[in-house]
């Protein structure tokens, strides 16, 4: 459950931390791939944390953190938002105060994913998918019919304005990496209970925030992501002022907030002073 606060400053009955970090120690033949997918993160979430670590041969017998805790963005609708930055989608299901959250592959770079407030306007199961201009020489064709190769997967909400689609895949390994063509992808699991829950109208706020501030029990928590599409020239003076438009450069240590800013791991970290 959710509360936003309702004041600048600490408002101690403010929840915007939801989640909680859970372990895992790794088995054979396990891959952060596999891991990731388990605990439903893509696979820049994992890896931020372990950066480190070979993806193919974690060392089995390790026990480690899982990142299933996170700072809700802000919302001006209670329906979809994608943070591109923490490649993560947030729906709000504001009659009950309970937000939902999944992993996504989102737009590489030449073709990155754009910013803006959506519509979903359409929904489809099993869709063709018409390949655009620029790609149809590379396929071979100008519709791709439902199927195993099609890139939207299963099921399928159309965006206005503009092209843009939240779709499945059949590149379920592309989940937490930047690699479409600028839709937003999910797990295939995954996109059939977004499918369910998201009516016609949604509206879907696309924000690019690496840094996010959040609350819980009347403690001041950061989450830091990697500016993946090199908006920001240096995230610490950006989560500076973002802590002081709310009021609470006095109440956080700023040590704290450098150290987060350092390591960004995509961890929500107490920085409370």
């Amino acid at each position: 459950m959710y509360r936003f606060p309702t004041k600048r400053g600490i408002d101690s009955k403010a929840i915007t931390v939801v989640g909680v970090l859970r372990q895992y120690i790794v088995k054979e033949a396990d891959t952060l791939l596999d891991i990731a997918r388990r605990f439903d993160l893509g696979f820049y979430e994992i890896t931020a944390l372990y950066p480190k670590m070979d993806p193919w041969l974690p060392p089995v017998g390790k026990k480690l953190l899982i990142p299933t805790s996170w700072v809700i963005p802000d919302t001006k609708f209670y329906g979809i938002v994608i943070n591109i930055p923490e490649m993560r989608l947030y729906f709000y299901l504001k009659s009950i105060s309970m937000v939902t959250s999944f992993p996504i592959g989102i737009g590489d770079y030449g073709s990155t994913t754009p910013l803006g407030v959506f519509t979903v306007t359409g929904k489809r199961v099993n869709p063709a998918w018409e390949v655009p201009r620029s790609l149809q020489k590379k396929y071979g064709m100008k519709i791709m019919p439902t199927g195993s190769e099609n890139p939207l997967g299963t099921h399928c909400l159309n965006l206005s304005p503009g092209m843009y689609r939240i779709h499945g895949t059949h590149q379920p390994w592309g989940i937490g990496r930047l690699i479409s063509h600028g839709c937003i992808r999910l797990y295939p699991e995954d996109i059939v209970v977004l499918y369910k829950l998201v009516p016609i109208e949604t509206k879907v706020e696309m924000v690019y925030e690496p840094v996010k501030i959040g609350f819980k029990r009347g403690r001041i928590f950061i989450e830091v992501h990697h500016d993946i599409y090199g908006k920001i020239n240096d995230l610490f003076p950006y989560a500076k002022d973002k802590i002081k438009r709310l009021n609470l450069m006095d109440k956080v240590d700023i040590n704290k907030v450098k150290r987060a800013i350092d390591i960004r791991n995509g961890i929500p970290m107490d920085i409370t002073k």
